[in-house]
């Protein structure tokens, strides 16, 4: 049996201590380096009540803070053996690609950026028992593995945004807005035949990027689709318009960043983002061809139903 040496373990525990001043002040570095990633998983899991100033928010962080400090200073003794494990977990996420550097600091400047900023969620949306106008011709209409509608899409994401740097998990995302980009530019709206309700393919739209607000709704949910993304086309009575899928809290948070800070400043500069909330809690921007960046403004608000591309 292998016996420890007494004075070998308290010269280990005494070479393990810092001496202050620098323990309190390495104590408080490391309590914001923890606190930071700790509030935005809290963040993002938890409901939004809507308090004013994000008081709720605020409280969650004073209370992290606090209880992150009193745990290190009991951990006082082994505290640089702490941190050597705080740096390999973060060093090994941003190595392969899990929960590391760049992550925490895109997840915390899209948060702050988010929380700081207006935007104008409509309510949940659960759709109507009202059968959705023409639904068998648009589903037919939205050719998305057409070679012309694939070939477009690949097309625009060459042409938009393709030098962005630094969102790996959101490539799918931007390239949907650079699909949204690009057809947004070159539409041209023109009305159907005299008493006719005229549904033209994707793959025909292409040709003069013109039709009215169905075909522009085909053309993008066809596109969109055939990059990977997941459209919808919402029905109002007298319009249709295409929507396409964000994920949750925390992925609607970098895609307004991305929009307003990143790639569409100038369109968006002073507005707000436009977003409905399905009934799976599910978030979706608007990509009407009024709106001249995703999550622009809606023109109707009317709701009869939904029509999903997944």
């Amino acid at each position: 049996m292998i016996k420890l040496d007494p004075a070998k373990i308290k010269d280990i525990k005494s070479r393990l201590q810092i001496k202050e001043p620098w323990a309190s002040i390495i104590i408080f570095a490391l309590n914001i380096l923890i606190a930071i990633p700790l509030f935005i998983i809290i963040h993002q899991n938890l409901k939004d009540p809507e308090w004013p100033f994000h008081i709720d928010r605020i409280l969650i962080g004073i209370v992290l803070l606090v209880s992150i400090q009193l745990v290190l200073r009991l951990m006082k003794n082994i505290l640089i053996v702490s941190i050597i494990f705080y740096f390999i977990a973060l060093i090994y996420g941003s190595l392969f690609g899990g929960y590391g550097f760049n992550a925490v600091f895109e997840d915390y400047r899209s948060m702050v950026y988010t929380m700081a900023d207006d935007a104008n969620p409509q309510d949940i949306i659960i759709s109507k028992l009202l059968p959705f106008p023409n639904k068998s011709k648009i589903i037919d209409a939205v050719d998305y593995t057409n070679p012309k509608v694939r070939n477009f899409a690949l097309m625009a994401t060459t042409k938009y945004f393709r030098d962005v740097k630094g969102y790996r998990k959101q490539r799918r995302m931007i390239q949907c807005f650079a699909v949204f980009k690009e057809i947004r530019n070159r539409w041209n709206y023109v009305d159907d035949p005299k008493g006719k309700e005229y549904i033209a393919f994707a793959s025909e739209s292409i040709q003069h990027f013109s039709g009215d607000c169905d075909d522009h709704a085909i053309l993008m949910s066809a596109a969109i689709r055939a990059v990977g993304g997941t459209p919808r086309i919402i029905h109002t009575g007298g319009h249709l318009y295409p929507e396409m899928l964000i994920g949750n809290k925390a992925d609607l948070e970098t895609a307004n960043y991305l929009i307003k800070e990143v790639l569409f400043v100038e369109e968006s500069r002073g507005k707000e983002i436009h977003y409905h909330i399905d009934e799976r809690g599910q978030i979706w921007l608007n990509l009407d061809y009024t709106a001249t960046y995703p999550g622009g403004r809606f023109m109707s608000e009317e709701i009869l139903g939904a029509l999903t591309f997944n």
